[in-house]
Order: structure tokens, then sequence, then C-alpha cells
């Protein structure tokens, strides 16, 4: 039996942007009592929510169970960024070969396809927009991507270079030397985008419950997923709970790491956000320890990064975040920030999502390393296929020999943040 200490209270969402603009407050009822499913499904993050759709437009009966609320998690407050493509794309190809290499080109907008056509299907209201970017804080960085492009271009994908003066006519800014536009890619508000998907679910016959943490799992024929009210009878498990949940510790132990990451939200700026972004796109930088930034639907600034490994809280977000915004766009010097919050992400060593099975019905997958709102979503599509006998893809990721630090928690966190000093170190030269 896996178990976790039982906890009589749930979290509310953080106090993001996201947050104060849902389109709605989510209040699914509790899981109580005994029921029967053919598939549980543990987290309601994008993960979850993904393989839920997938397995109810399959004709399954499913339970989605959150400990706290819809995209409480990673899924419901990160920068928003859909990019194609998967974290760990060289070590996957690495060791997978050409299985990898034929993986990758097949599924590199898969995800991006996957959001795109729920929301469309499902009338999910998300400020979803196409575009994203990669910036070059440095001239070497730029010989990188362009080759970068050109690798994309062959592959039928819709990528460009902008140089340094061009780029300036798209960001107000002279920081970055040029970059690579993806017109694939875009960005959207996470939160309303897991709401919406909620929404579908429950509306194909999902049993949605929120407030429900899993306080054991019990192997057999049949599962048993316990809560403290109730308990979920079903033929496969789901474990998606991402950088935030704690069961099945001893297997998993030192695959996983949670990051934190911090954003901020400016007032709305009117007429200067486009003059910082005229053609909307979402922004990343290319330094190892990265900025991103975009335009939120009603025109604030969202302006997030400074991981922190070592997983110790700035006492103060804004006040953290605030100079290397300001660096970048000077322009900001005197706005407001209105909302600043943070959360976690879940690193892998190789950046190669982990999914895998814990028992010949239970299944699990996290550690998207910072590409979860494009993988999340892939993601559940393949353990949907795993769990209906369809195991191709999911068979290549059980291929994936994963590099473990032998201790987690505080310790774990403590040797990752060293060797994150060094990568912010490179990134200053």
């Amino acid at each position: 039996m896996l178990e976790r200490p039982a906890s009589p209270d749930h979290e509310e969402h953080t106090s993001s942007y996201y947050a104060a603009s849902a389109n709605r407050r989510t209040d699914f009822a509790p899981l109580e009592g005994e029921t029967n499913a053919d598939v549980a499904v543990v987290g309601a993050g994008f993960t979850g929510l993904s393989a839920a759709i997938a397995l109810a437009e399959r004709g399954h009966r499913v339970a989605l169970i959150e400990a706290n609320r819809i995209g409480w998690g990673a899924s419901g407050r990160n920068g928003g960024q859909l990019i194609g493509g998967m974290s760990g794309s060289e070590a996957f190809e690495r060791q997978l070969g050409e299985d990898g290499r034929r993986f990758l080109r097949e599924t590199f907008y898969e995800g991006n396809r996957i959001v795109e056509e729920r929301v469309a299907r499902y009338g999910i209201a998300c400020d979803l927009k196409r575009g994203w970017m990669y910036a070059a804080t440095k001239p070497r960085h730029m010989k990188w991507l362009e080759a970068d492009c050109r690798e994309h271009m062959d592959q039928g994908h819709p990528f460009e270079m902008v140089d340094r003066d061009r780029l300036a006519t798209m960001l107000g800014t002279r920081a970055y030397h040029g970059g690579l536009i993806d017109h694939g890619s875009g960005h959207l508000h996470p939160l309303n985008l897991a709401i919406g998907e909620a929404d579908a679910a429950t509306g194909l016959g999902v049993a949605v419950h929120e407030h429900s943490p899993v306080v054991g799992i019990e192997h057999g024929r049949k599962a048993i997923v316990r809560t403290p009210r109730g308990s979920v009878h079903a033929d496969f498990v789901v474990l998606a709970g991402g950088a935030y949940h704690r069961l099945e510790r001893q297997r998993l132990k030192g695959l996983l790491f949670p990051t934190g990451s911090y954003i901020v939200a400016t007032e709305p700026l009117g007429t200067l956000a486009g003059q910082l972004i005229a053609n909307d796109v979402a922004v990343s930088n290319t330094d190892m320890v990265l900025d991103y930034f975009r335009l939120s639907g009603d025109g604030r600034m969202l302006f997030g990064g400074r991981c922190n490994y070592s997983n110790r809280e700035p006492s103060d977000i804004a006040g953290s975040i605030r100079p290397r915004m300001v660096e970048i766009f000077p322009q900001l010097a005197g706005k407001r920030i209105e909302h600043a919050w943070g959360g976690k992400i879940g690193i892998i060593i190789n950046r190669v999502p982990a999914i895998g099975r814990l028992a010949p019905n239970v299944f699990y997958s996290q550690g998207y390393s910072g590409h979860g709102v494009n993988f999340a979503h892939l993601a559940g599509v393949i353990l949907a296929e795993a769990v209906t006998g369809t195991r191709g893809r999911f068979d290549l990721f059980e291929r994936i020999r994963h590099t473990r630090i032998p201790v987690d928690g505080w310790a774990g966190s403590q040797i990752l943040a060293l060797g994150m000093i060094y990568y912010r170190l490179r990134d200053m030269l």
C-alpha cells in the first residue's frame, strides 16, 4: 500500500494573477464513500485532465481526484507558454536512437494541437494566442539558434530568425542580439485552460472530486485509491500529481526535484503593452537560468524566472523580480506590480519526462522541466493509450535510463542548487 500522511485541510489557489482573473471558481464535491471506476486519475493538473478527457472520449468511466482545486499546482500558476517539443530531447534521442528521433519529429507540436483542438471543441476561453520567441542574450547564442531554425524548417515547422535590428521593432528593448520565432507555439491563461478542461471532462461523464487528498493506494487486480472520506475501486490508476504528490516516494526517490519559479504581473499597461511586445508573442531568453515574459489578455506584463533550486522561497517575490524586469524594460520602472506568486516545477536531471508504471495497472508521469503546458497534454494521452493497451509510445519512456541523486528532499535540492550555481555563473560570462 502506498501511503502519505492524511491532511484534513485543502489549500486554495496561490494569490496569482490567474486566480484573480479565473473564469470561475471551481467547486467540485469531495469524494465521499465508496465508488467504482475503470480508471482513477490522481491529480487534476494538465496531465490528469488530459488523461481523463482522453479516457472518457474512449468510453471509459473515470474518477479524477484532486487534493486541492483544479489546476492548483504548476498547471494553474505557470508562465503560460505553450512551447512545442519536449525537454530533454537530446538525452532522449541519444538513448533511443532512431526511435527517439522519430518520436520527437512526430510529436513536436502534438501537445499544442491537443490544446488547440480542445479549446475549439469545448469552447474554452483561455486567451490562447500563437507565437513564441527564443531571444539570444549573447551574440554566440545566435549560431545555435540559426542551426535550430534550419533543422526545424527542414521538418516543415514555421520557424523564423530575426536579427537584432528587426527584433528591436518587435520588443521594446535592446537587451537581445536577435531571436528565433516559433509561429506554431504560443501562450495562454493556464488556469482558465485547466478549469475549461475540467468542465469538458465533467461533460464527458468524468466524476471530478476536489478537496480529496489521496492517503493511500492498495495494489491488486483492482486497485483501491483512498482519501480521508472515500475510496475508488479501479481497474487502473494514473498518478498525475507532478512536483506536489508524495505517493510512492521510495520508488521515485531522487528522480524528480521540485524547483521554485516566480512570476509578477504588472498593472494593465494600456498602449504601452504594444510598445513592449508589438507582435504579442511569448518570450524566453537563452540563458540556462532563464527569464520568460509575455502580455496577459488584459495587457499586463507577466514576467517570470529566477528559478530557485534550493527551494528557499524569496521573502519578497516582487522585489526579487522587479530589478531584472526593469533591466530588460526600463519603461516599466514606474509601473505597479499587482500580483506576485511562485510555485514548484518538476525537474528531472536529464530533463526527459519520467513516464512509467509502479505495478501492471498503476501508471505515472512527471517531470516536464518547464515544458509542461505542452507536454503534459501529450503525456496524458500517452497514459490513456497505455491504459487501453496501446503502449508503443509509453514503452519508449520506460526504456529511458534516468540519473538519480541518491538523496531527495532538502539535501537533494542543495546538491542540485550547487550545479545550477555553475550554470548561473556561465550565463554571466
